[in-house]
């Protein structure tokens, strides 16, 4: 009777015990997702792992997809850790892919760059997303015109570039060039399309540069609405590109090589946080960014 007595005593305890009130913090306390699933950043590398493996410090955070290859070394970022392009110029990091952010209809590419005018007077690619849909084989790209002097070429206070999105060109040339982005120092630089106007935009260190033209795509003479960067099949894709052009990466079939002229070179450059969203972000939204860095 005592033992049956002792094990009613602790079968109440144990029941007054799961009736108190525990203490938890209120909801807003908790830590919030920056990007919940389904949200609006696809990729994002910020090169600052810290191990020994160049894939793993490169990773695509958003995924989990690492970089199949990585020729490249680190250096101080403009948050914690970046990475510096090859001077052979013959050298970049490949993705398998940006993850679902080929589905796009309207984005944005946000990254921070540091770089000076080429010293041997060749462009330079930024990134490139392979594809055998276009002539270029790329459904995307950012070439840097040569350094040199005015006018038409880029200079430490006015880089000239050119963004192809598939078959269409917006040229940042002239009285466009994007100011200060090669002076040797940190700049932010986004561009964004809107498939409601079909007009990119282009920012520099959270200021949008003011475009002297129409600011529509250029290329066909038409809007191009939802860009979606795959034409017949999204196996036309192939691989990401960052630091350069299909041909400065391994393992590349022919279809997707492209041009091999050898005056497409590799960037030279820093590159840091490296961003793509499918939506065009807003002036605030970009702001926000370079200001915390990201």
């Amino acid at each position: 009777m005592r033992n049956r007595n002792k094990l009613t005593i602790f079968i109440l305890a144990l029941a007054f015990a799961g009736c108190q009130k525990i203490d938890r913090p209120a909801l807003g306390e908790y830590l919030k997702d920056a990007n919940p699933p389904g949200g609006p950043l696809k990729f994002y590398v910020a090169f600052d792992g810290t191990t020994s493996d160049p894939l793993r410090n490169s990773v695509d955070s958003v995924r989990a997809n690492f970089a199949s290859s990585n020729p490249l070394t680190f250096i101080n970022g403009i948050s914690g850790r970046a990475i510096q392009g090859a001077a052979t110029k013959d050298k970049a990091v490949k993705y398998a892919g940006p993850n679902d952010w080929a589905d796009a209809t309207s984005f944005t590419i946000s990254y921070w760059m540091k770089n000076v005018p080429a010293t041997d007077g060749e462009p330079e690619f930024h990134f490139s997303l392979p594809s055998k849909d276009y002539w270029h084989s790329s459904a995307l790209f950012l070439l840097v015109e040569k350094g040199g002097p005015d006018p038409g070429n880029s200079t430490p206070t006015k880089m000239a570039c050119k963004l192809a999105i598939k078959d269409n060109w917006v040229e940042f040339l002239g009285d466009n060039r994007l100011p200060n982005c090669l002076d040797g120092n940190w700049h932010h630089l986004v561009f964004t399309y809107d498939q409601t106007d079909s007009k990119v935009r282009a920012y520099v260190d959270g200021v949008a540069v003011p475009y002297t033209g129409n600011g529509n795509i250029v290329g066909g003479g038409s809007p191009m609405g939802p860009v979606k960067f795959w034409n017949s099949s999204r196996d036309n894709l192939n691989a990401f590109v960052i630091g350069g052009w299909n041909k400065h990466v391994g393992g590349m079939a022919d279809a997707f090589k492209g041009p091999q002229d050898p005056w497409i070179h590799s960037y030279s450059g820093g590159m840091d946080q490296f961003r793509l969203y499918n939506k065009a972000l807003t002036a605030s939204e970009v702001t926000a960014l370079y200001n915390s860095k990201r």
